[in-house]
């Protein structure tokens, strides 16, 4: 890590540091929030309808962000939608009533899963690939998902044991839970901070933009590509949409009685083993390619999710998911590298964003299933139905795509 360090420019740098605060701001936030909703006095089915609206308003902010930043500037894109998420964590904090929760899940940023949401991750990704080699890529996206994940794992712990604290002090579970939410968005003003000192180092040179090519999305010579590998992940984010964090952490506490504090512990290990496995991938990778250890990596994961819910007691269902953990994220390096390499210079941001979406887009669907399943008493169907759609997913991109290499692998 402090080869790689030392390695990245100023930029890289700051770019590594948005995304240490912004995840542990979505840990910190995600073991919290499903509980935090309930005791406002919404029901399992308006929660998961919350947050599939959460993600459909996601997906509409980030796709005219990101299909717009090249043109209108990363910087300034990224700063609004640092502003975005101050709003919905104050809105958040602010009421309980449905309607403007909605509005607030809509228009901000907010992440119920622990996991990337909003326009960051695809714009942050488009400008580590301009200042970073085609051989340093896949490394760096590595090192950056390692870091996001050691972060949403401190803020797991973070915010699950900040809320217990407050409970054992004397404070009712709401206001303790509320403690949390407003902490989310005084982080949102961190991170405008941050990306407030960025260079124009990571913006588009006039060099490798090309006006005279017809543009949709922000996409030209790439269209069909990016829209291909789109449908794939909407696929797998429909399927990871059945089983995120805040619903998991919803499902412990219902079949087990487990604490928040035990939760944050939980998913801090989690989250740990996924960044290791994150960083794992890049060695997996240089030996055997992007497409095979997104796929071979990522089928093992889906079957030991769909074990998760046959686990008789605590310490075995834990077992298991830490160790679907432990391979979950070899793809996640592997994907954004892969994106980045197969488009053009000037189409990253829109195609990094443009994916981004489809991927909210599936996701958005599931959790309003999940949470109406969950409300059903058919606590372990999510975890089925979402592993075994997984797999599908790995089997139709690795026919695919498996011809199509990126440059390093050319090379």
């Amino acid at each position: 890590m402090r080869l790689l360090v030392r390695g990245l420019s100023r930029d890289g740098r700051l770019l590594f540091t948005t995304r240490l605060v912004r995840l542990f701001a979505y840990g910190f936030l995600s073991v919290v929030l499903a509980l935090y909703l309930a005791q406002v006095g919404l029901s399992a089915g308006e929660i998961g309808l919350l947050f599939t609206l959460t993600l459909v308003g996601d997906a509409g902010i980030t796709l005219w962000i990101t299909t717009s930043a090249d043109r209108i500037g990363r910087k300034r894109m990224l700063l609004l939608g640092a502003g975005l998420m101050l709003l919905a964590g104050l809105v958040f904090a602010l009421t309980g009533k449905i309607v403007l929760l909605i509005a607030a899940a809509i228009v901000g940023v907010i992440s119920p899963s622990g996991n990337e949401i909003g326009p960051f991750l695809s714009i942050e990704q488009a400008s580590l690939s301009q200042i970073v080699r085609d051989q340093q890529r896949t490394r760096v996206f590595a090192w950056y998902n390692l870091v996001g994940s050691f972060a949403t794992a401190t803020g797991s712990l973070a915010g699950g044991g900040l809320s217990q604290a407050l409970q054992s002090a004397g404070l009712s579970p709401l206001a303790s839970y509320r403690a949390v939410v407003v902490g989310y968005a005084l982080i949102g003003c961190v991170l405008a901070l941050l990306f407030s000192r960025l260079s124009p180092a990571i913006e588009i040179p006039e060099a490798a933009r090309t006006p005279a090519n017809p543009r949709r999305l922000g996409l030209h010579r790439s269209r069909r590509v990016v829209l291909r590998l789109s449908a794939l992940f909407a696929l797998d984010a429909f399927a990871g949409g059945f089983v995120v964090q805040s619903l998991v952490a919803y499902w412990f506490s219902a079949r087990f009685g487990v604490e928040p504090a035990v939760l944050g512990s939980i998913f801090f290990g989690a989250n740990i083993l996924a960044g290791i496995s994150a960083l794992a991938a890049a060695r997996v990778a240089a030996r055997i390619g992007l497409i095979n250890t997104m796929v071979f990596t990522h089928i093992p994961s889906n079957l030991l999710l769909m074990l998760v819910p046959l686990m008789p007691s605590l310490p075995l269902a834990i077992a298991v998911l830490l160790a679907r953990f432990s391979i979950s994220q070899m793809d996640v390096p592997t994907r954004q590298s892969y994106t980045m390499a197969v488009v053009e210079p000037d189409e990253r941001s829109a195609a990094a964003g443009v994916t981004s979406i489809a991927r909210s887009v599936g996701a958005a669907l599931s959790p309003s299933i999940a949470g109406s399943l969950l409300g059903a008493s058919l606590m372990s169907l999510p975890f089925f139905i979402s592993g075994g759609l997984k797999i599908i997913y790995d089997l139709a991109l690795y026919f695919n795509f498996r011809a199509m290499r990126p440059p390093e692998e050319r090379e």
